[in-house]
């Protein structure tokens, strides 16, 4: 099937998928307990309760589309990619920041029963991806989710058992990875090799995915990295704005990362069977609806709709009025539309796209193209 049949269908598949999805998540037993580990693509807020973090989003034009036009942390003008996988979970809402919780200690047991976001805008897969701007890294994200673990222990009289059994039913969304790429592209005095550095990241991505499953995770939904090297930034930091100049090396870093993901879950899962996990390639995601913009809806795939490649989205920032034809919000990160579309791509295509299943086939409730 060639790729631009593929992007054709999908324009057409995915229009009426979310209904169809939406339709079945009412009427499937309640929702899972979602526990959300990442960076900006998935931070709901983390960010703006970090005294001193230098990567926020909680400042206008940011929120433009959410409700009553409010900047929530999120990078995006509405909803994100964690938004849009808790709705087609069939929660009404995505889970809060877990610092958000832990600010009221009277409903936190109550709250992290059914979820939390611990995802923070500028982290990464290494401790020191991001640590210049007070991002939480990935490592810091799970011993925070130590203590979901350990609360949810003490309230099972201290049964390790029964919190395994809880922990067990419960769904962990994770998409990381573009910042570790970032900044070593960006590092003029880097001493590894693209081999050597990309080795490390996958190991140390292994290792914090093990250390997830020793605290209870069963069920994973993995979102790879995006075409990083398209980026607005990317085209005019790498590739001197040029809107048609994709940088390359970051593409064939951004690809290569998401194979040997799918490898790693695939390698992970033959040594523990009791392991579920699905793999959203993005990067094939997002390079189908770029060749094929127009079946999407979009009319533009490389410029930012709030601020440029160079600076961010904020209040003195110009902003489009056509969000819903843009692909990129700000210089890095998607449009809630284009959240959208990635989230009903993860829940309903096959492999390539998604692989071994699709997140819908993950949770039970079997919708497939």
């Amino acid at each position: 099937m060639g790729k631009m049949y593929v992007s054709c269908f999908l324009g057409v598949f995915l229009s009426i998928a979310v209904t169809s999805l939406l339709l079945q998540a009412e009427a499937q037993a309640p929702p899972p307990a979602v526990y959300i580990f990442g960076d900006s693509t998935l931070d709901v807020g983390t960010n703006s309760l970090i005294p001193g973090c230098l990567a926020r989003a909680d400042f206008y034009f940011n929120g433009i589309d959410f409700h009553h036009s409010e900047p929530t942390g999120r990078f995006s003008n509405g909803l994100n990619t964690a938004d849009q996988i808790a709705i087609l979970l069939g929660l009404k809402k995505s889970p809060p920041p877990f610092l958000y919780l832990v600010n009221d200690p009277s409903t936190f047991q109550e709250k992290i029963l059914q979820g939390a976001n611990f995802a923070s805008g500028g982290s990464g897969i290494l401790n020191y991806t991001g640590q210049v701007k007070g991002a939480i890294s990935l490592e810091d994200q799970i011993k925070q989710f130590s203590t979901v673990r350990s609360n949810i222990t003490n309230m099972t009289a201290g049964s390790e058992e029964a919190s395994d059994t809880i922990l067990s039913k419960a769904f962990f969304l994770i998409s990381i990875g573009s910042n570790d790429i970032f900044e070593y592209l960006l590092n003029p005095t880097r001493t590894m090799s693209v081999p050597e550095f990309n080795a490390t990241l996958i190991s140390t991505y292994e290792y914090h995915i093990k250390t997830l499953y020793e605290l209870g995770a069963r069920t994973f939904g993995i979102l790879t990295v995006p075409p990083i090297g398209c980026t607005p930034f990317a085209r005019a930091v790498f590739s001197g704005g040029g809107n048609n100049s994709c940088f390359e090396p970051a593409q064939n870093f951004a690809q290569g990362f998401s194979s040997d993901v799918a490898i790693l879950l695939d390698n992970f899962s033959s040594q523990d069977k009791d392991i579920k996990y699905s793999v959203a390639n993005t990067f094939l995601m997002t390079s189908l609806l770029t060749e094929d913009m127009l079946a999407f809806g979009f009319k533009n795939v490389a410029a930012a709709c709030c601020g440029n490649g160079t600076y961010g989205c904020n209040q003195t920032a110009s902003f489009c009025s056509n969000r819903e034809e843009y692909l990129f919000w700000d210089q890095f990160h998607p449009t809630q539309r284009a959240s959208e579309l990635a989230a009903l791509t993860a829940f309903g295509a096959s492999d390539p796209l998604v692989t071994p299943m699709n997140f819908s086939q993950l949770l039970g409730l079997g919708v497939n193209i």
